[in-house]
Order: structure tokens, then C-alpha cells, then sequence
């Protein structure tokens, strides 16, 4: 059996990384509840993620609301989800991982109500601020519940049905929003996370959890709270902005370079405090700093994919949203089944590092697989390497978060949760912000002479770019004279279609190079072998 590497805190036990199969543990009634509350909490939570995006249009249309606000319903949400999920599991492991838990589900209920019940667009973008905060809780808190309360091949299951829950609210959480915008309005999309809230705190309230383990002595980390938050959020806020602003702009600058500063600032504060928001302490193992890697290459892998693909199959293909919506079902329905899978093969002695090595590798064969599709590509040709990619994310989104848990002592365990999120987060806002610039950048830089020539030496090319890798393309073709419009949209899709092929090619190499860093992270040390 491995145990603790030298070079790991002296708190770490061993773990399911580990060569040794886990052991059986039943889990009492009162504990399935608690476990039912948590799964529902990162069933609905994940809706307002994928799912907000859809109602947008409705939204605008009944609120008036121009682009600029109406896209914060969405950012507003990500950047406090973000934001707040380390300093959520940190004030659990001081204040109760159930209270802070509850008190996430309360401000999340609040957030949906207020949401519901607006016309106003910049309330509804508070609102959907407030309800990233209390969701940053609910998965924090939520992950460290299961790890405090479940042991063995209970605590396997768990976490594998945390990842199908997840998974299910990411995937669906479109095709939920869709059917509940056209037949009841955009309203009942909050409605419908208020009301399954509601159910996670009554379970919650009636579930009888483990004692808790807290960090006894400690405070509320002001200084690295403030630092950590501010530095983040403006560091995500430019990346976020830094496409339509300009990456080089004075303003994405600034943010960015007053983002690292505060950041700086957080790592000196935190490493004199005697009780920190964040123990830099349980970085010096290895292993954990592999498992905070696996959210960052599942977002350039597959997050990346699943917010952009969709745009390629209504330009390239000329599919409509729906049926788009419908072929991503292909790539979104594996990670349903995926952490189920990881988890049983797991409890038959498998190491979960060799199970998160595999789901690693599917987002360097997956993306290189894609590169058959085109214009004039069919959808079966690409079924395979879809699936791939989700279930590249599918076999690691609950696995990850349950062995980081075993590498820390109870009282880190909220921490430890919220670290893995906030890896998961930022890295899905940077990792999609990096491929949308990219994206339009290499489709400008393959149309610029066509578009010179069809529009007239005045045209931008970018402009034009961002139009195609957003779905405008009529917009976009219409710049040219009407005769030559035809030909000019085709010439589009064409520039199109290459820089895609470009940007897959992008996405391979560097899970190709985050896989080997992964797995150079988690392999046993020679001493333990």
C-alpha cells in the first residue's frame, strides 16, 4: 500500500489513489437523506449555469434590457460562483460545513425568488449575483458533507452520484430552461430552482449529520478574504471583457495587472496569518496539486467544446438552435453516466488515478478525433469523438472532487472543497474566454483578404470574425454587395471551419501536455511502490 509522499503534510492518510480497494461501508437512513439533499442542491445549481443562457432573448424582450446588462444575468452568476466558492468552504470548516450549507440553499432560495418576481434587468443581475454566492456554498459545503459522512465504498458512491447530479443539471439544464421559457415564460425557470431549494433545505433540516470536525481557534480571514475575492474577480471580469474591450486595451490591462497584484498580496497575507482563509500547506502534496489540474484540462477540453460547438453546427451545418441543442446531447448525456461508471469501476480495486489518466486522455484523442468534421462532414462522423470528450469529463468531475477530500484532515475539508471548485470555475471562465479570442482572431486572419475584396478596404476583419464565431453569419455576409453575398458566406464558413480545425488542434496539444503534467502529479513515489 502507498502512504503519505515525504514531501506531503503531515495529516495525510492514505488514499484511494492508491493501489488498495476500498472497503464497504453501509450508510445509515439519515445519511441518505443528507445525501439526497446534496444531490438535488448539485442537480438544480448547475441548471442556472447552462440553463440561464437559453431564457436570455425572452429575458430581453420582456425587460427591455440591452446586451450589455443582459449578458451579466449569466456573468453576474459565474464570477460570484466563482469568487466565492473557496472562501465558502473556508468559512464552513470554521462555522459548520451543514450551517454554511444551509445558509447557501437560503440565499440561493432568496436569489431565485427575487429573481422570478423582477421585470427590473439590473435587479434580476443582483439577484443572479446573490444566487452564485449561496451556490458557491451549496457545492462546497455540499462535497464536504459527503466526504465527512460517508466512508469506504459508501463514500465512492457518493461522490460518483454528486458527478451524475452535476453532470445531469449541466446537461439537461438547456433543455429544461427551453421548455419552460416557450410554454410557461422566463420566470418559471427561477421558480423551478426556487422550488427544488426549497426541498434540499427541508431534507437538510431533517438529516441527522456526522459530528463535524471544525478548525477550533480560528476567525474569519478579513484580509485574505478581501484580497483573494477582489483579486479574482478582477482578474476574471478582464478575460471576460477582454473580447470586446481589446486584450490590449487600458482597461483589460489595468484590471488584469490590479487582478495578479491583489493575488500577490492574498499568497503574502495568507502565508503570516496564523489561521488563514487557504492552508498553502496542503499544496506541498503533489497529488493534490494533479487533482486541481483535472477540472482545468476538462475546461479547455470539453467546456470549451460545449459552449462553441453549438455555433459551429448552426454556421457550418445551417442547424437550427434546437436541433443543434440536440446533437450536443451526444456529448452532454455521457456525463450522466460517466461518474457512475468511474465509481463502480473504483470500488473493484481500480486506482482512481488511472481512471482520471483515462479521462485525461479522451480530451487529447477526442478533440483530435474532431477534426473530420466540415461543412460537408455528417453529424455520425462526429458521434464518436463527442461521446469521447464527455465522457473525458463525465469520468472525472465527482472522482476528483472526492479524492482531493482524502488527502486533508476533516477540518480542511471545506477548504479543500472550495479549492477544487474554484479551479473548476475560474479555469471554465479563462479557458472559455481564451478560446473565443482565439477562435476570432484565427478566423479574421483567414478571411481578412476576402473580406477586403467583398467589403471594401474599410471593412474590419475582426468584426466580421466575431460576427461568423457567434452565429451571425447572415450579418456578417450582408456587408458584401448582394450579388456577391452568396459566394461571400460560403468564403465565411470556409475561413470558418479552418481556424475551428486550428483551434482543435490548439486544444489537443494542451491537454496533451496538462495530461502528462496530471500524471507526472499523481504516480506513487519510488519510495512507496
Amino acid at each position: 500500500m502507498e502512504h503519505a509522499m515525504p514531501d506531503a503534510a503531515p495529516n495525510l492518510a492514505p488514499t484511494p489513489l492508491t493501489e488498495q480497494p476500498i472497503a464497504a461501508e453501509a450508510a445509515p437512513v439519515s445519511s441518505r437523506i443528507l445525501l439526497a439533499a446534496v444531490l438535488l442542491g448539485c442537480l438544480i445549481v448547475p441548471t442556472g449555469v447552462s440553463g440561464t443562457g437559453v431564457a436570455l432573448p425572452a429575458i430581453a424582450a420582456d425587460t427591455g434590457a440591452g446586451a450589455a446588462t443582459l449578458q451579466w444575468v449569466v456573468n453576474a452568476f459565474n464570477l460570484a460562483f466563482a469568487c466565492s466558492t473557496l472562501l465558502a468552504g473556508s468559512l464552513a470548516d470554521i462555522f459548520g460545513r451543514k450551517r454554511l450549507f444551509m445558509t447557501g440553499a437560503s440565499t440561493f432560495l432568496v436569489a431565485a425568488v427575487l429573481s422570478a418576481s423582477t421585470t427590473d434587468i439590473v435587479v434580476l443581475d443582483i439577484a443572479r449575483a446573490l444566487a452564485g454566492i449561496g451556490a458557491a456554498a451549496i457545492f462546497s459545503c455540499g462535497g464536504a458533507l459527503l466526504a465527512t459522512n460517508f466512508e469506504g465504498k459508501s463514500q465512492v458512491r457518493a461522490f460518483a452520484f454528486m458527478g451524475t447530479a452535476a453532470g445531469l443539471g449541466l446537461g439537461l439544464g438547456p433543455t429544461i430552461s427551453g421548455l419552460l421559457v416557450d410554454r410557461l415564460g422566463w420566470q418559471t425557470i427561477f421558480v423551478f430552482n426556487a422550488v427544488g431549494i426549497a426541498v434540499v433545505l427541508v431534507l437538510v433540516a431533517i438529516a441527522k449529520s456526522a459530528p463535524e470536525t471544525l478548525r477550533h481557534g480560528a476567525s474569519i480571514d478579513t484580509p485574505g478574504s478581501a484580497t483573494f475575492v477582489g483579486g479574482l474577480l478582477l482578474l476574471i471580469f478582464a478575460i471576460v471583457q477582454g473580447g470586446a474591450w481589446g486584450w490590449t486595451a487600458p482597461g483589460t490591462l489595468a484590471l488584469l495587472a490590479a487582478g495578479v497584484v491583489l493575488l500577490a498580496v492574498f499568497v503574502a497575507v495568507e502565508r503570516r496569518r496564523e489561521h488563514p482563509m487557504f492552508d498553502f500547506s496542503v499544496l506541498r502534496d503533489r497529488r493534490m496539486v494533479g487533482l486541481i489540474m483535472v477540472p482545468v484540462t476538462a475546461s479547455f477540453g470539453f467546456v470549451t467544446l460545449l459552449t462553441y460547438l453549438p455555433t459551429y453546427m448552426s454556421t457550418a451545418w445551417g442547424d437550427s438552435v434546437g436541433t443543434a441543442g440536440l446533437k450536443m446531447l451526444v456529448m452532454t448525456i455521457p456525463i450522466v453516466i460517466a461518474p457512475v461508471l468511474a465509481g463502480w469501476i473504483a470500488q473493484r480495486g481500480v486506482a482512481p488515478r488511472h481512471i482520471l489518466a483515462c479521462s485525461l486522455l479522451f480530451f487529447v484523442v477526442g478533440p483530435a478525433w474532431l477534426l473530420v468534421i466540415g461543412p460537408e462532414a455528417s453529424f455520425l462522423s462526429v458521434v464518436v469523438p463527442m461521446i469521447l470528450i464527455g465522457a473525458g469529463f463525465g469520468l472525472g468531475v465527482g472522482l476528483v472532487d472526492g479524492e482531493a477530500l482524502r488527502l486533508v484532515s476533516p477540518e480542511k475539508s471545506g477548504m479543500a472543497a472550495g479549492l477544487v471548485n474554484t479551479a473548476r470555475l475560474g479555469s471554465e471562465a479563462i479557458a472559455v474566454a481564451i478560446y473565443g479570442a482565439l477562435l476570432t482572431t484565427f478566423t479574421a486572419s483567414k478571411i481578412a483578404d476576402s473580406v477586403h475584396r467583398a467589403a471594401g478596404p474599410d471593412a474590419d476583419p475582426h468584426e466580421i470574425a466575431d460576427q461568423v464565431s457567434t452565429g451571425k453569419i447572415t450579418e456578417a455576409a450582408a456587408q458584401a454587395p448582394a450579388a456577391d453575398r452568396a459566394d461571400f458566406a460560403h468564403t465565411l464558413v470556409t475561413g470558418y471551419d479552418a481556424a475551428l480545425h486550428t483551434m482543435l488542434w490548439v486544444l489537443v496539444a494542451v491537454g496533451a501536455v496538462l495530461t502528462v503534467l496530471v500524471v507526472s502529479l499523481l504516480r506513487p513515489s519510488p519510495r512507496t511502490r
